[in-house]
């Protein structure tokens, strides 16, 4: 270390030899234990600093001297609670090695629980001289870097048993993001809005249980940076997909600070919506790093451990970093170290923290081996055989940025996955440009021909037709092109295979017909979407009709284009009722939302199928009709007595028999409603359309006329 930068880090001080375990910062009473692994290191310090902000605070170094297996440490007597610190680490400087550690770059514990600060873009957050990449800066990048807390156990008082995690078949999964769900929530007191207090309140909790969905999935949490790419065109990533705290809850959604505060404020929110009936999903992101490529910031696992942390390849004789995520960087899970952090990080969160389940974005990107695609990968065999992790809801993103990270229907159980050929379906059939009802009728029952051959079952498919990433529900149905000039990237960004139709008008129209078009389509994707055999998975807002003004991809735009609307004049309320209708039906009748695949053959000698596809003529699907590239109109029978799957002491299950619709014609289209012995009677219980009456009473033989593209769900009456 040159003795410009020891004058810069500061004055030095005595420290205890501590132990290796636990990794990250250990508080008790009588000292504070810290413990760096960074094997290739030469020198660990860890850097206190007192209470002035950010660039001002007095800087106090204390060097780890004790090291064991590769984990530098020591313990620190007299550090209260809440003090601010970072670590520098020293070693080989060689890029084309792989080997990049700077002791002018103040840096993150990776093992941190709470993060303080933001990042400031400057040069000296870079490891290398801006002028020439191969050498090292002397520049100290303390003042414009966050910094890690050292946290105390805060007994929080979970009140009783932990709640029993439901049943996959009875998930309704709500996405959301924690600052825009309440930043303009007028029942959200002030202080609270936008924060993980702010979701905690009634406001929400109420909304989200009387809507009808029984699990929230938080966009990032973990505590995140904005790139500096999009810092300097004036803008921040709101998304949150660029970790760089694994176990840190992001301190600027706390409403009570950031010197631990925001950890007992995050438990508080899980404990609300557990109280609430709802369980608590984590978007987590572990495929790559706030770091970046190999010119991105300097800020913690690069400066620690960059040979093992990152993917690499070889490139004209250098170590360069390997990018299946599209961030510049891939996190190496067959690196001991960086599968033991990301597991650890998982079993906090799921033990400390409560949470009930994780989506994994970009799986494909951890699940390799050698670079290749593994679903026996350390990563995959590491989470399966552990026994907390096997137990929370696993949801895979099956896919990354290449092109053999395509996984859709080939994760192994337990794992669930976003299904994306839903999406695509199901967007194409109500605009019109169906490849088949054939592929529908898949979808709906929940897609057999990707999760049924290695025995899982329908709630495999987490079905959704708008999520984060991409349009809103309401811009699906009003634009026919990405509008993403806001984000400074010449609307080059984004995906243009949006699937949508603007009904006529591109964006904002005054047009009553054009309007009342599109909340009827909005409305049939929705009860599609709530009906369909499969987990749901709502955007929050779509059934409000939130719009993102023809953004498809608002990663950087923390305003309102992203944030909820929760003014009453905008919204569309018979998109909600539908929605809050169709979730209605789901959760009151099992026949909705079964376990079992469909057979198409009786669950008992003697009696009906269990599934009956069904033609507008009024007769079962013959196979010519499967192939029909003109029609647009199918109905499903649903057998409701007996179920296939028995209750949970064994028993038989008996619900009411039902019937769906799915018309996405443009023209009316009459339906002969099926003579058979499967039902004789049935009322209407949901209707997008509002010319067909909830509550008509209907017969077989009977003539049934939608007017134009709907939904309709037919109930069995019984004979009293």
């Amino acid at each position: 270390m040159s003795p410009g930068v020891w004058k810069q880090i500061g004055e030095q001080a005595e420290v205890w030899p501590g132990r290796h375990e636990p990794l990250g910062a250990t508080w008790t009473e009588e000292a504070t234990n810290f413990a760096v692994h960074a094997p290739h290191a030469t020198g660990v310090w860890v850097c206190l600093f007192d209470d002035a902000d950010t660039g001002a605070g007095r800087e106090t170094r204390y060097p780890l001297t004790e090291r064991t297996l590769g984990t530098w440490h020591g313990a620190l007597p007299g550090i209260a609670p809440g003090t601010r610190y970072g670590v520098r680490v020293d070693g080989p400087w060689d890029p084309a090695a792989g080997l990049r550690f700077n002791p002018a770059k103040l840096l993150l514990d990776p093992y941190t629980r709470a993060v303080s600060g933001t990042l400031t873009v400057d040069p000296a957050i870079y490891g290398a001289d801006p002028q020439n990449p191969d050498l090292r800066s002397d520049l100290d990048s303390a003042p414009f870097v966050p910094r890690s807390v050292v946290v105390a156990p805060d007994h929080f008082d979970w009140g009783g048993e932990r709640p029993k995690r439901r049943r996959w078949r009875d998930t309704v999964i709500y996405e959301m993001h924690v600052k825009g769900m309440t930043e303009l929530h007028d029942r959200v007191p002030e202080h609270l809005r936008g924060t993980y207090g702010g979701l905690a309140t009634p406001a929400v909790t109420d909304y989200l249980r009387d809507l009808g969905v029984t699990a929230v999935e938080l966009l990032p949490v973990q505590q995140f940076l904005s790139e500096p790419a999009v810092t300097e065109r004036g803008l921040t990533n709101y998304w949150g997909y660029n970790t760089i705290g694994f176990l840190a809850p992001h301190n600027a959604y706390s409403s009570s600070g950031e010197r631990g505060e925001q950890v007992t404020e995050f438990k508080a929110m899980v404990k609300a919506f557990h109280d609430a009936g709802l369980e608590v999903f984590l978007d987590v992101v572990y495929n790559h790093t706030a770091e970046g490529g190999a010119d991105g910031p300097t800020l913690s696992f690069r400066g620690i451990d960059d040979t093992g942390f990152y993917t690499r390849t070889t490139a004209d004789g250098e170590a360069v970093y390997w990018d299946a995520t599209g961030c510049g960087n891939t996190v190496d899970t067959n690196d001991p170290f960086a599968l033991r952090l990301i597991l650890d990080s998982l079993r906090y969160w799921a033990e400390e923290m409560q949470v009930d389940g994780f989506r994994f974005d970009l799986l494909s990107a951890l699940s390799r081996t050698d670079r290749d695609v593994d679903m026996r990968s350390r990563f995959m065999a590491a989470v399966g055989q552990d026994p907390v992790l096997r137990n929370v809801k696993l949801i895979a993103e099956p896919w990354d940025a290449t092109m053999d990270g395509y996984l859709v229907g080939q994760c192994p159980p337990p794992w669930v996955e976003w299904n994306d050929q839903y999406r695509d379906t199901i967007r194409d059939y109500w605009r019109g440009r169906s490849s088949g009802i054939r592929d529908v009728a898949t979808r709906l029952a929940g897609s057999s021909d990707l999760y049924a051959d290695d025995g899982r079952s329908p709630y495999a498919s987490v079905n959704f037709v708008t999520a984060h990433d991409g349009f809103t529900m309401r811009d699906l149905v009003s634009y026919d092109h990405k509008h993403n000039e806001a984000n400074g990237e010449g609307n080059r960004d984004g995906t243009d295979n949006n699937r949508s139709d603007n009904c006529g008008v591109e964006g904002p129209t005054d047009d009553p017909v054009i309007i009342a078009r599109r909340r009827r389509r909005a409305a049939n994707l929705m009860a599609t979407l709530c009906l369909s055999n499969g987990v749901p998975m709502l955007t929050a807002g779509d059934e409000r009709g939130r719009t993102q003004r023809g953004n498809n991809n608002a990663y950087c735009q923390d305003n309102d284009i992203s944030w909820v609307d929760w003014r009453a004049e905008d919204a569309w309320l018979d998109v909600y009722e539908i929605t809050k209708a169709a979730l209605r039906l789901r959760r009151e009748h099992p026949a909705l939302r079964q376990r079992h695949w469909f057979e198409g053959r009786p669950t008992i000698v003697g009696g009906p199928k269990d599934v009956a596809w069904l033609h507008p003529e009024g007769r079962e699907m013959a196979a010519p009709d499967w192939h029909d590239p003109a029609l647009n109109t199918l109905g499903i029978f649903i057998l409701g007595s007996p179920l296939r799957a028995p209750d949970r002491h064994g028993r038989q299950q008996s619900d009411r028999s039902f019937v769906l619709w799915f018309h996405s014609g443009p023209d009316p289209v009459d339906l002969l409603l099926p003579r058979n012995h499967w039902a004789h009677t049935g009322e209407v219980v949901l209707a997008t359309d509002p010319a067909i009456e909830v509550g008509r009473e209907v017969h077989a033989g009977e003539t049934l006329t939608l007017p134009g593209p709907c939904v309709v769900v037919l109930r069995e009456v019984r004979a009293t």
